[in-house]
């Protein structure tokens, strides 16, 4: 890999995207990232922007930004996301907003922005964040797994556009974990989800880290368009 990567982590004030941030960092990179909030915390090698990937202003303001500290951006991880865990009869359209506006409008900007400044230095790696509810088209998240569906289309579609300036773009759709996004579900319903898996337990932030780390590798040139999910889901 490049000497002293530079990684841009979207929705990075808590959660995986916190968790990656050190996981970036502790191996040497130079990490960007961004959250509506402002982070309680702070992190040799880390700057953090607070930006809505949402708005259009922001994130070119963003990505400007990397560019004329480092030249260059070499990975972009867009972990920003929200959910709704509701029956599609109680859902308000505001939530349908919400989700897509921040899980696919987000999601776009942010790779669009950011393949410009890659193509410069012909190099890019680009990972995308889905989740297991797509293949197993779980209840109660119709908008939520409707708009990481729209997530992988634009992953595998992005992909074919943007190999030729030697970016790749991928995604990994990751199982139940602990993090503020299923801390209102019940129990019962996060262990049913489990018990459909081949590996029943929860994941974890390093399963996570673990298929990012294979899809930023220099060597993985020959990867793209590819969503893998965790736990043995197909």
């Amino acid at each position: 890999m490049i000497d002293q990567q530079v990684v841009l982590i979207t929705g990075a004030r808590k959660g995986i995207g916190r968790f990656l941030v050190e996981h970036f960092a502790g191996r040497g990179a130079l990490v960007e990232g961004c959250s509506r909030e402002a982070p309680d915390w702070s992190l040799d090698g880390y700057t953090h922007h607070q930006a809505d990937v949402t708005d259009e202003a922001q994130v070119k303001a963003l990505i400007s930004a990397i560019g004329r500290r480092h030249g260059r951006l070499d990975v972009v991880i867009n972990n920003a996301g929200v959910a709704a865990m509701n029956h599609s009869l109680l859902t308000p359209a505001a939530s349908v907003d919400r989700i897509f506006a921040t899980n696919v409008r987000g999601t776009f900007l942010v790779c669009r922005e950011a393949a410009r400044l890659m193509q410069r230095h012909r190099f890019g790696r680009i990972v995308n964040l889905s989740t297991v509810a797509v293949p197993l088209r779980l209840e109660g998240e119709a908008l939520y797994a409707a708009s990481k569906s729209a997530v992988e289309t634009l992953t595998r579609i992005l992909a074919r556009e943007l190999g030729q300036f030697g970016i790749t773009v991928n995604a990994v759709g990751p199982t139940p974990i602990e993090t503020d996004l299923i801390r209102g579900i019940p129990a019962e319903k996060i262990q049913r989800i489990i018990d459909t898996l081949a590996i029943r337990r929860l994941g974890r932030f390093e399963d996570v880290a673990n298929v990012i780390d294979f899809f930023v590798r220099r060597e993985s040139d020959y990867v793209t368009g590819q969503v893998i999910y965790l736990g043995g889901v197909s």
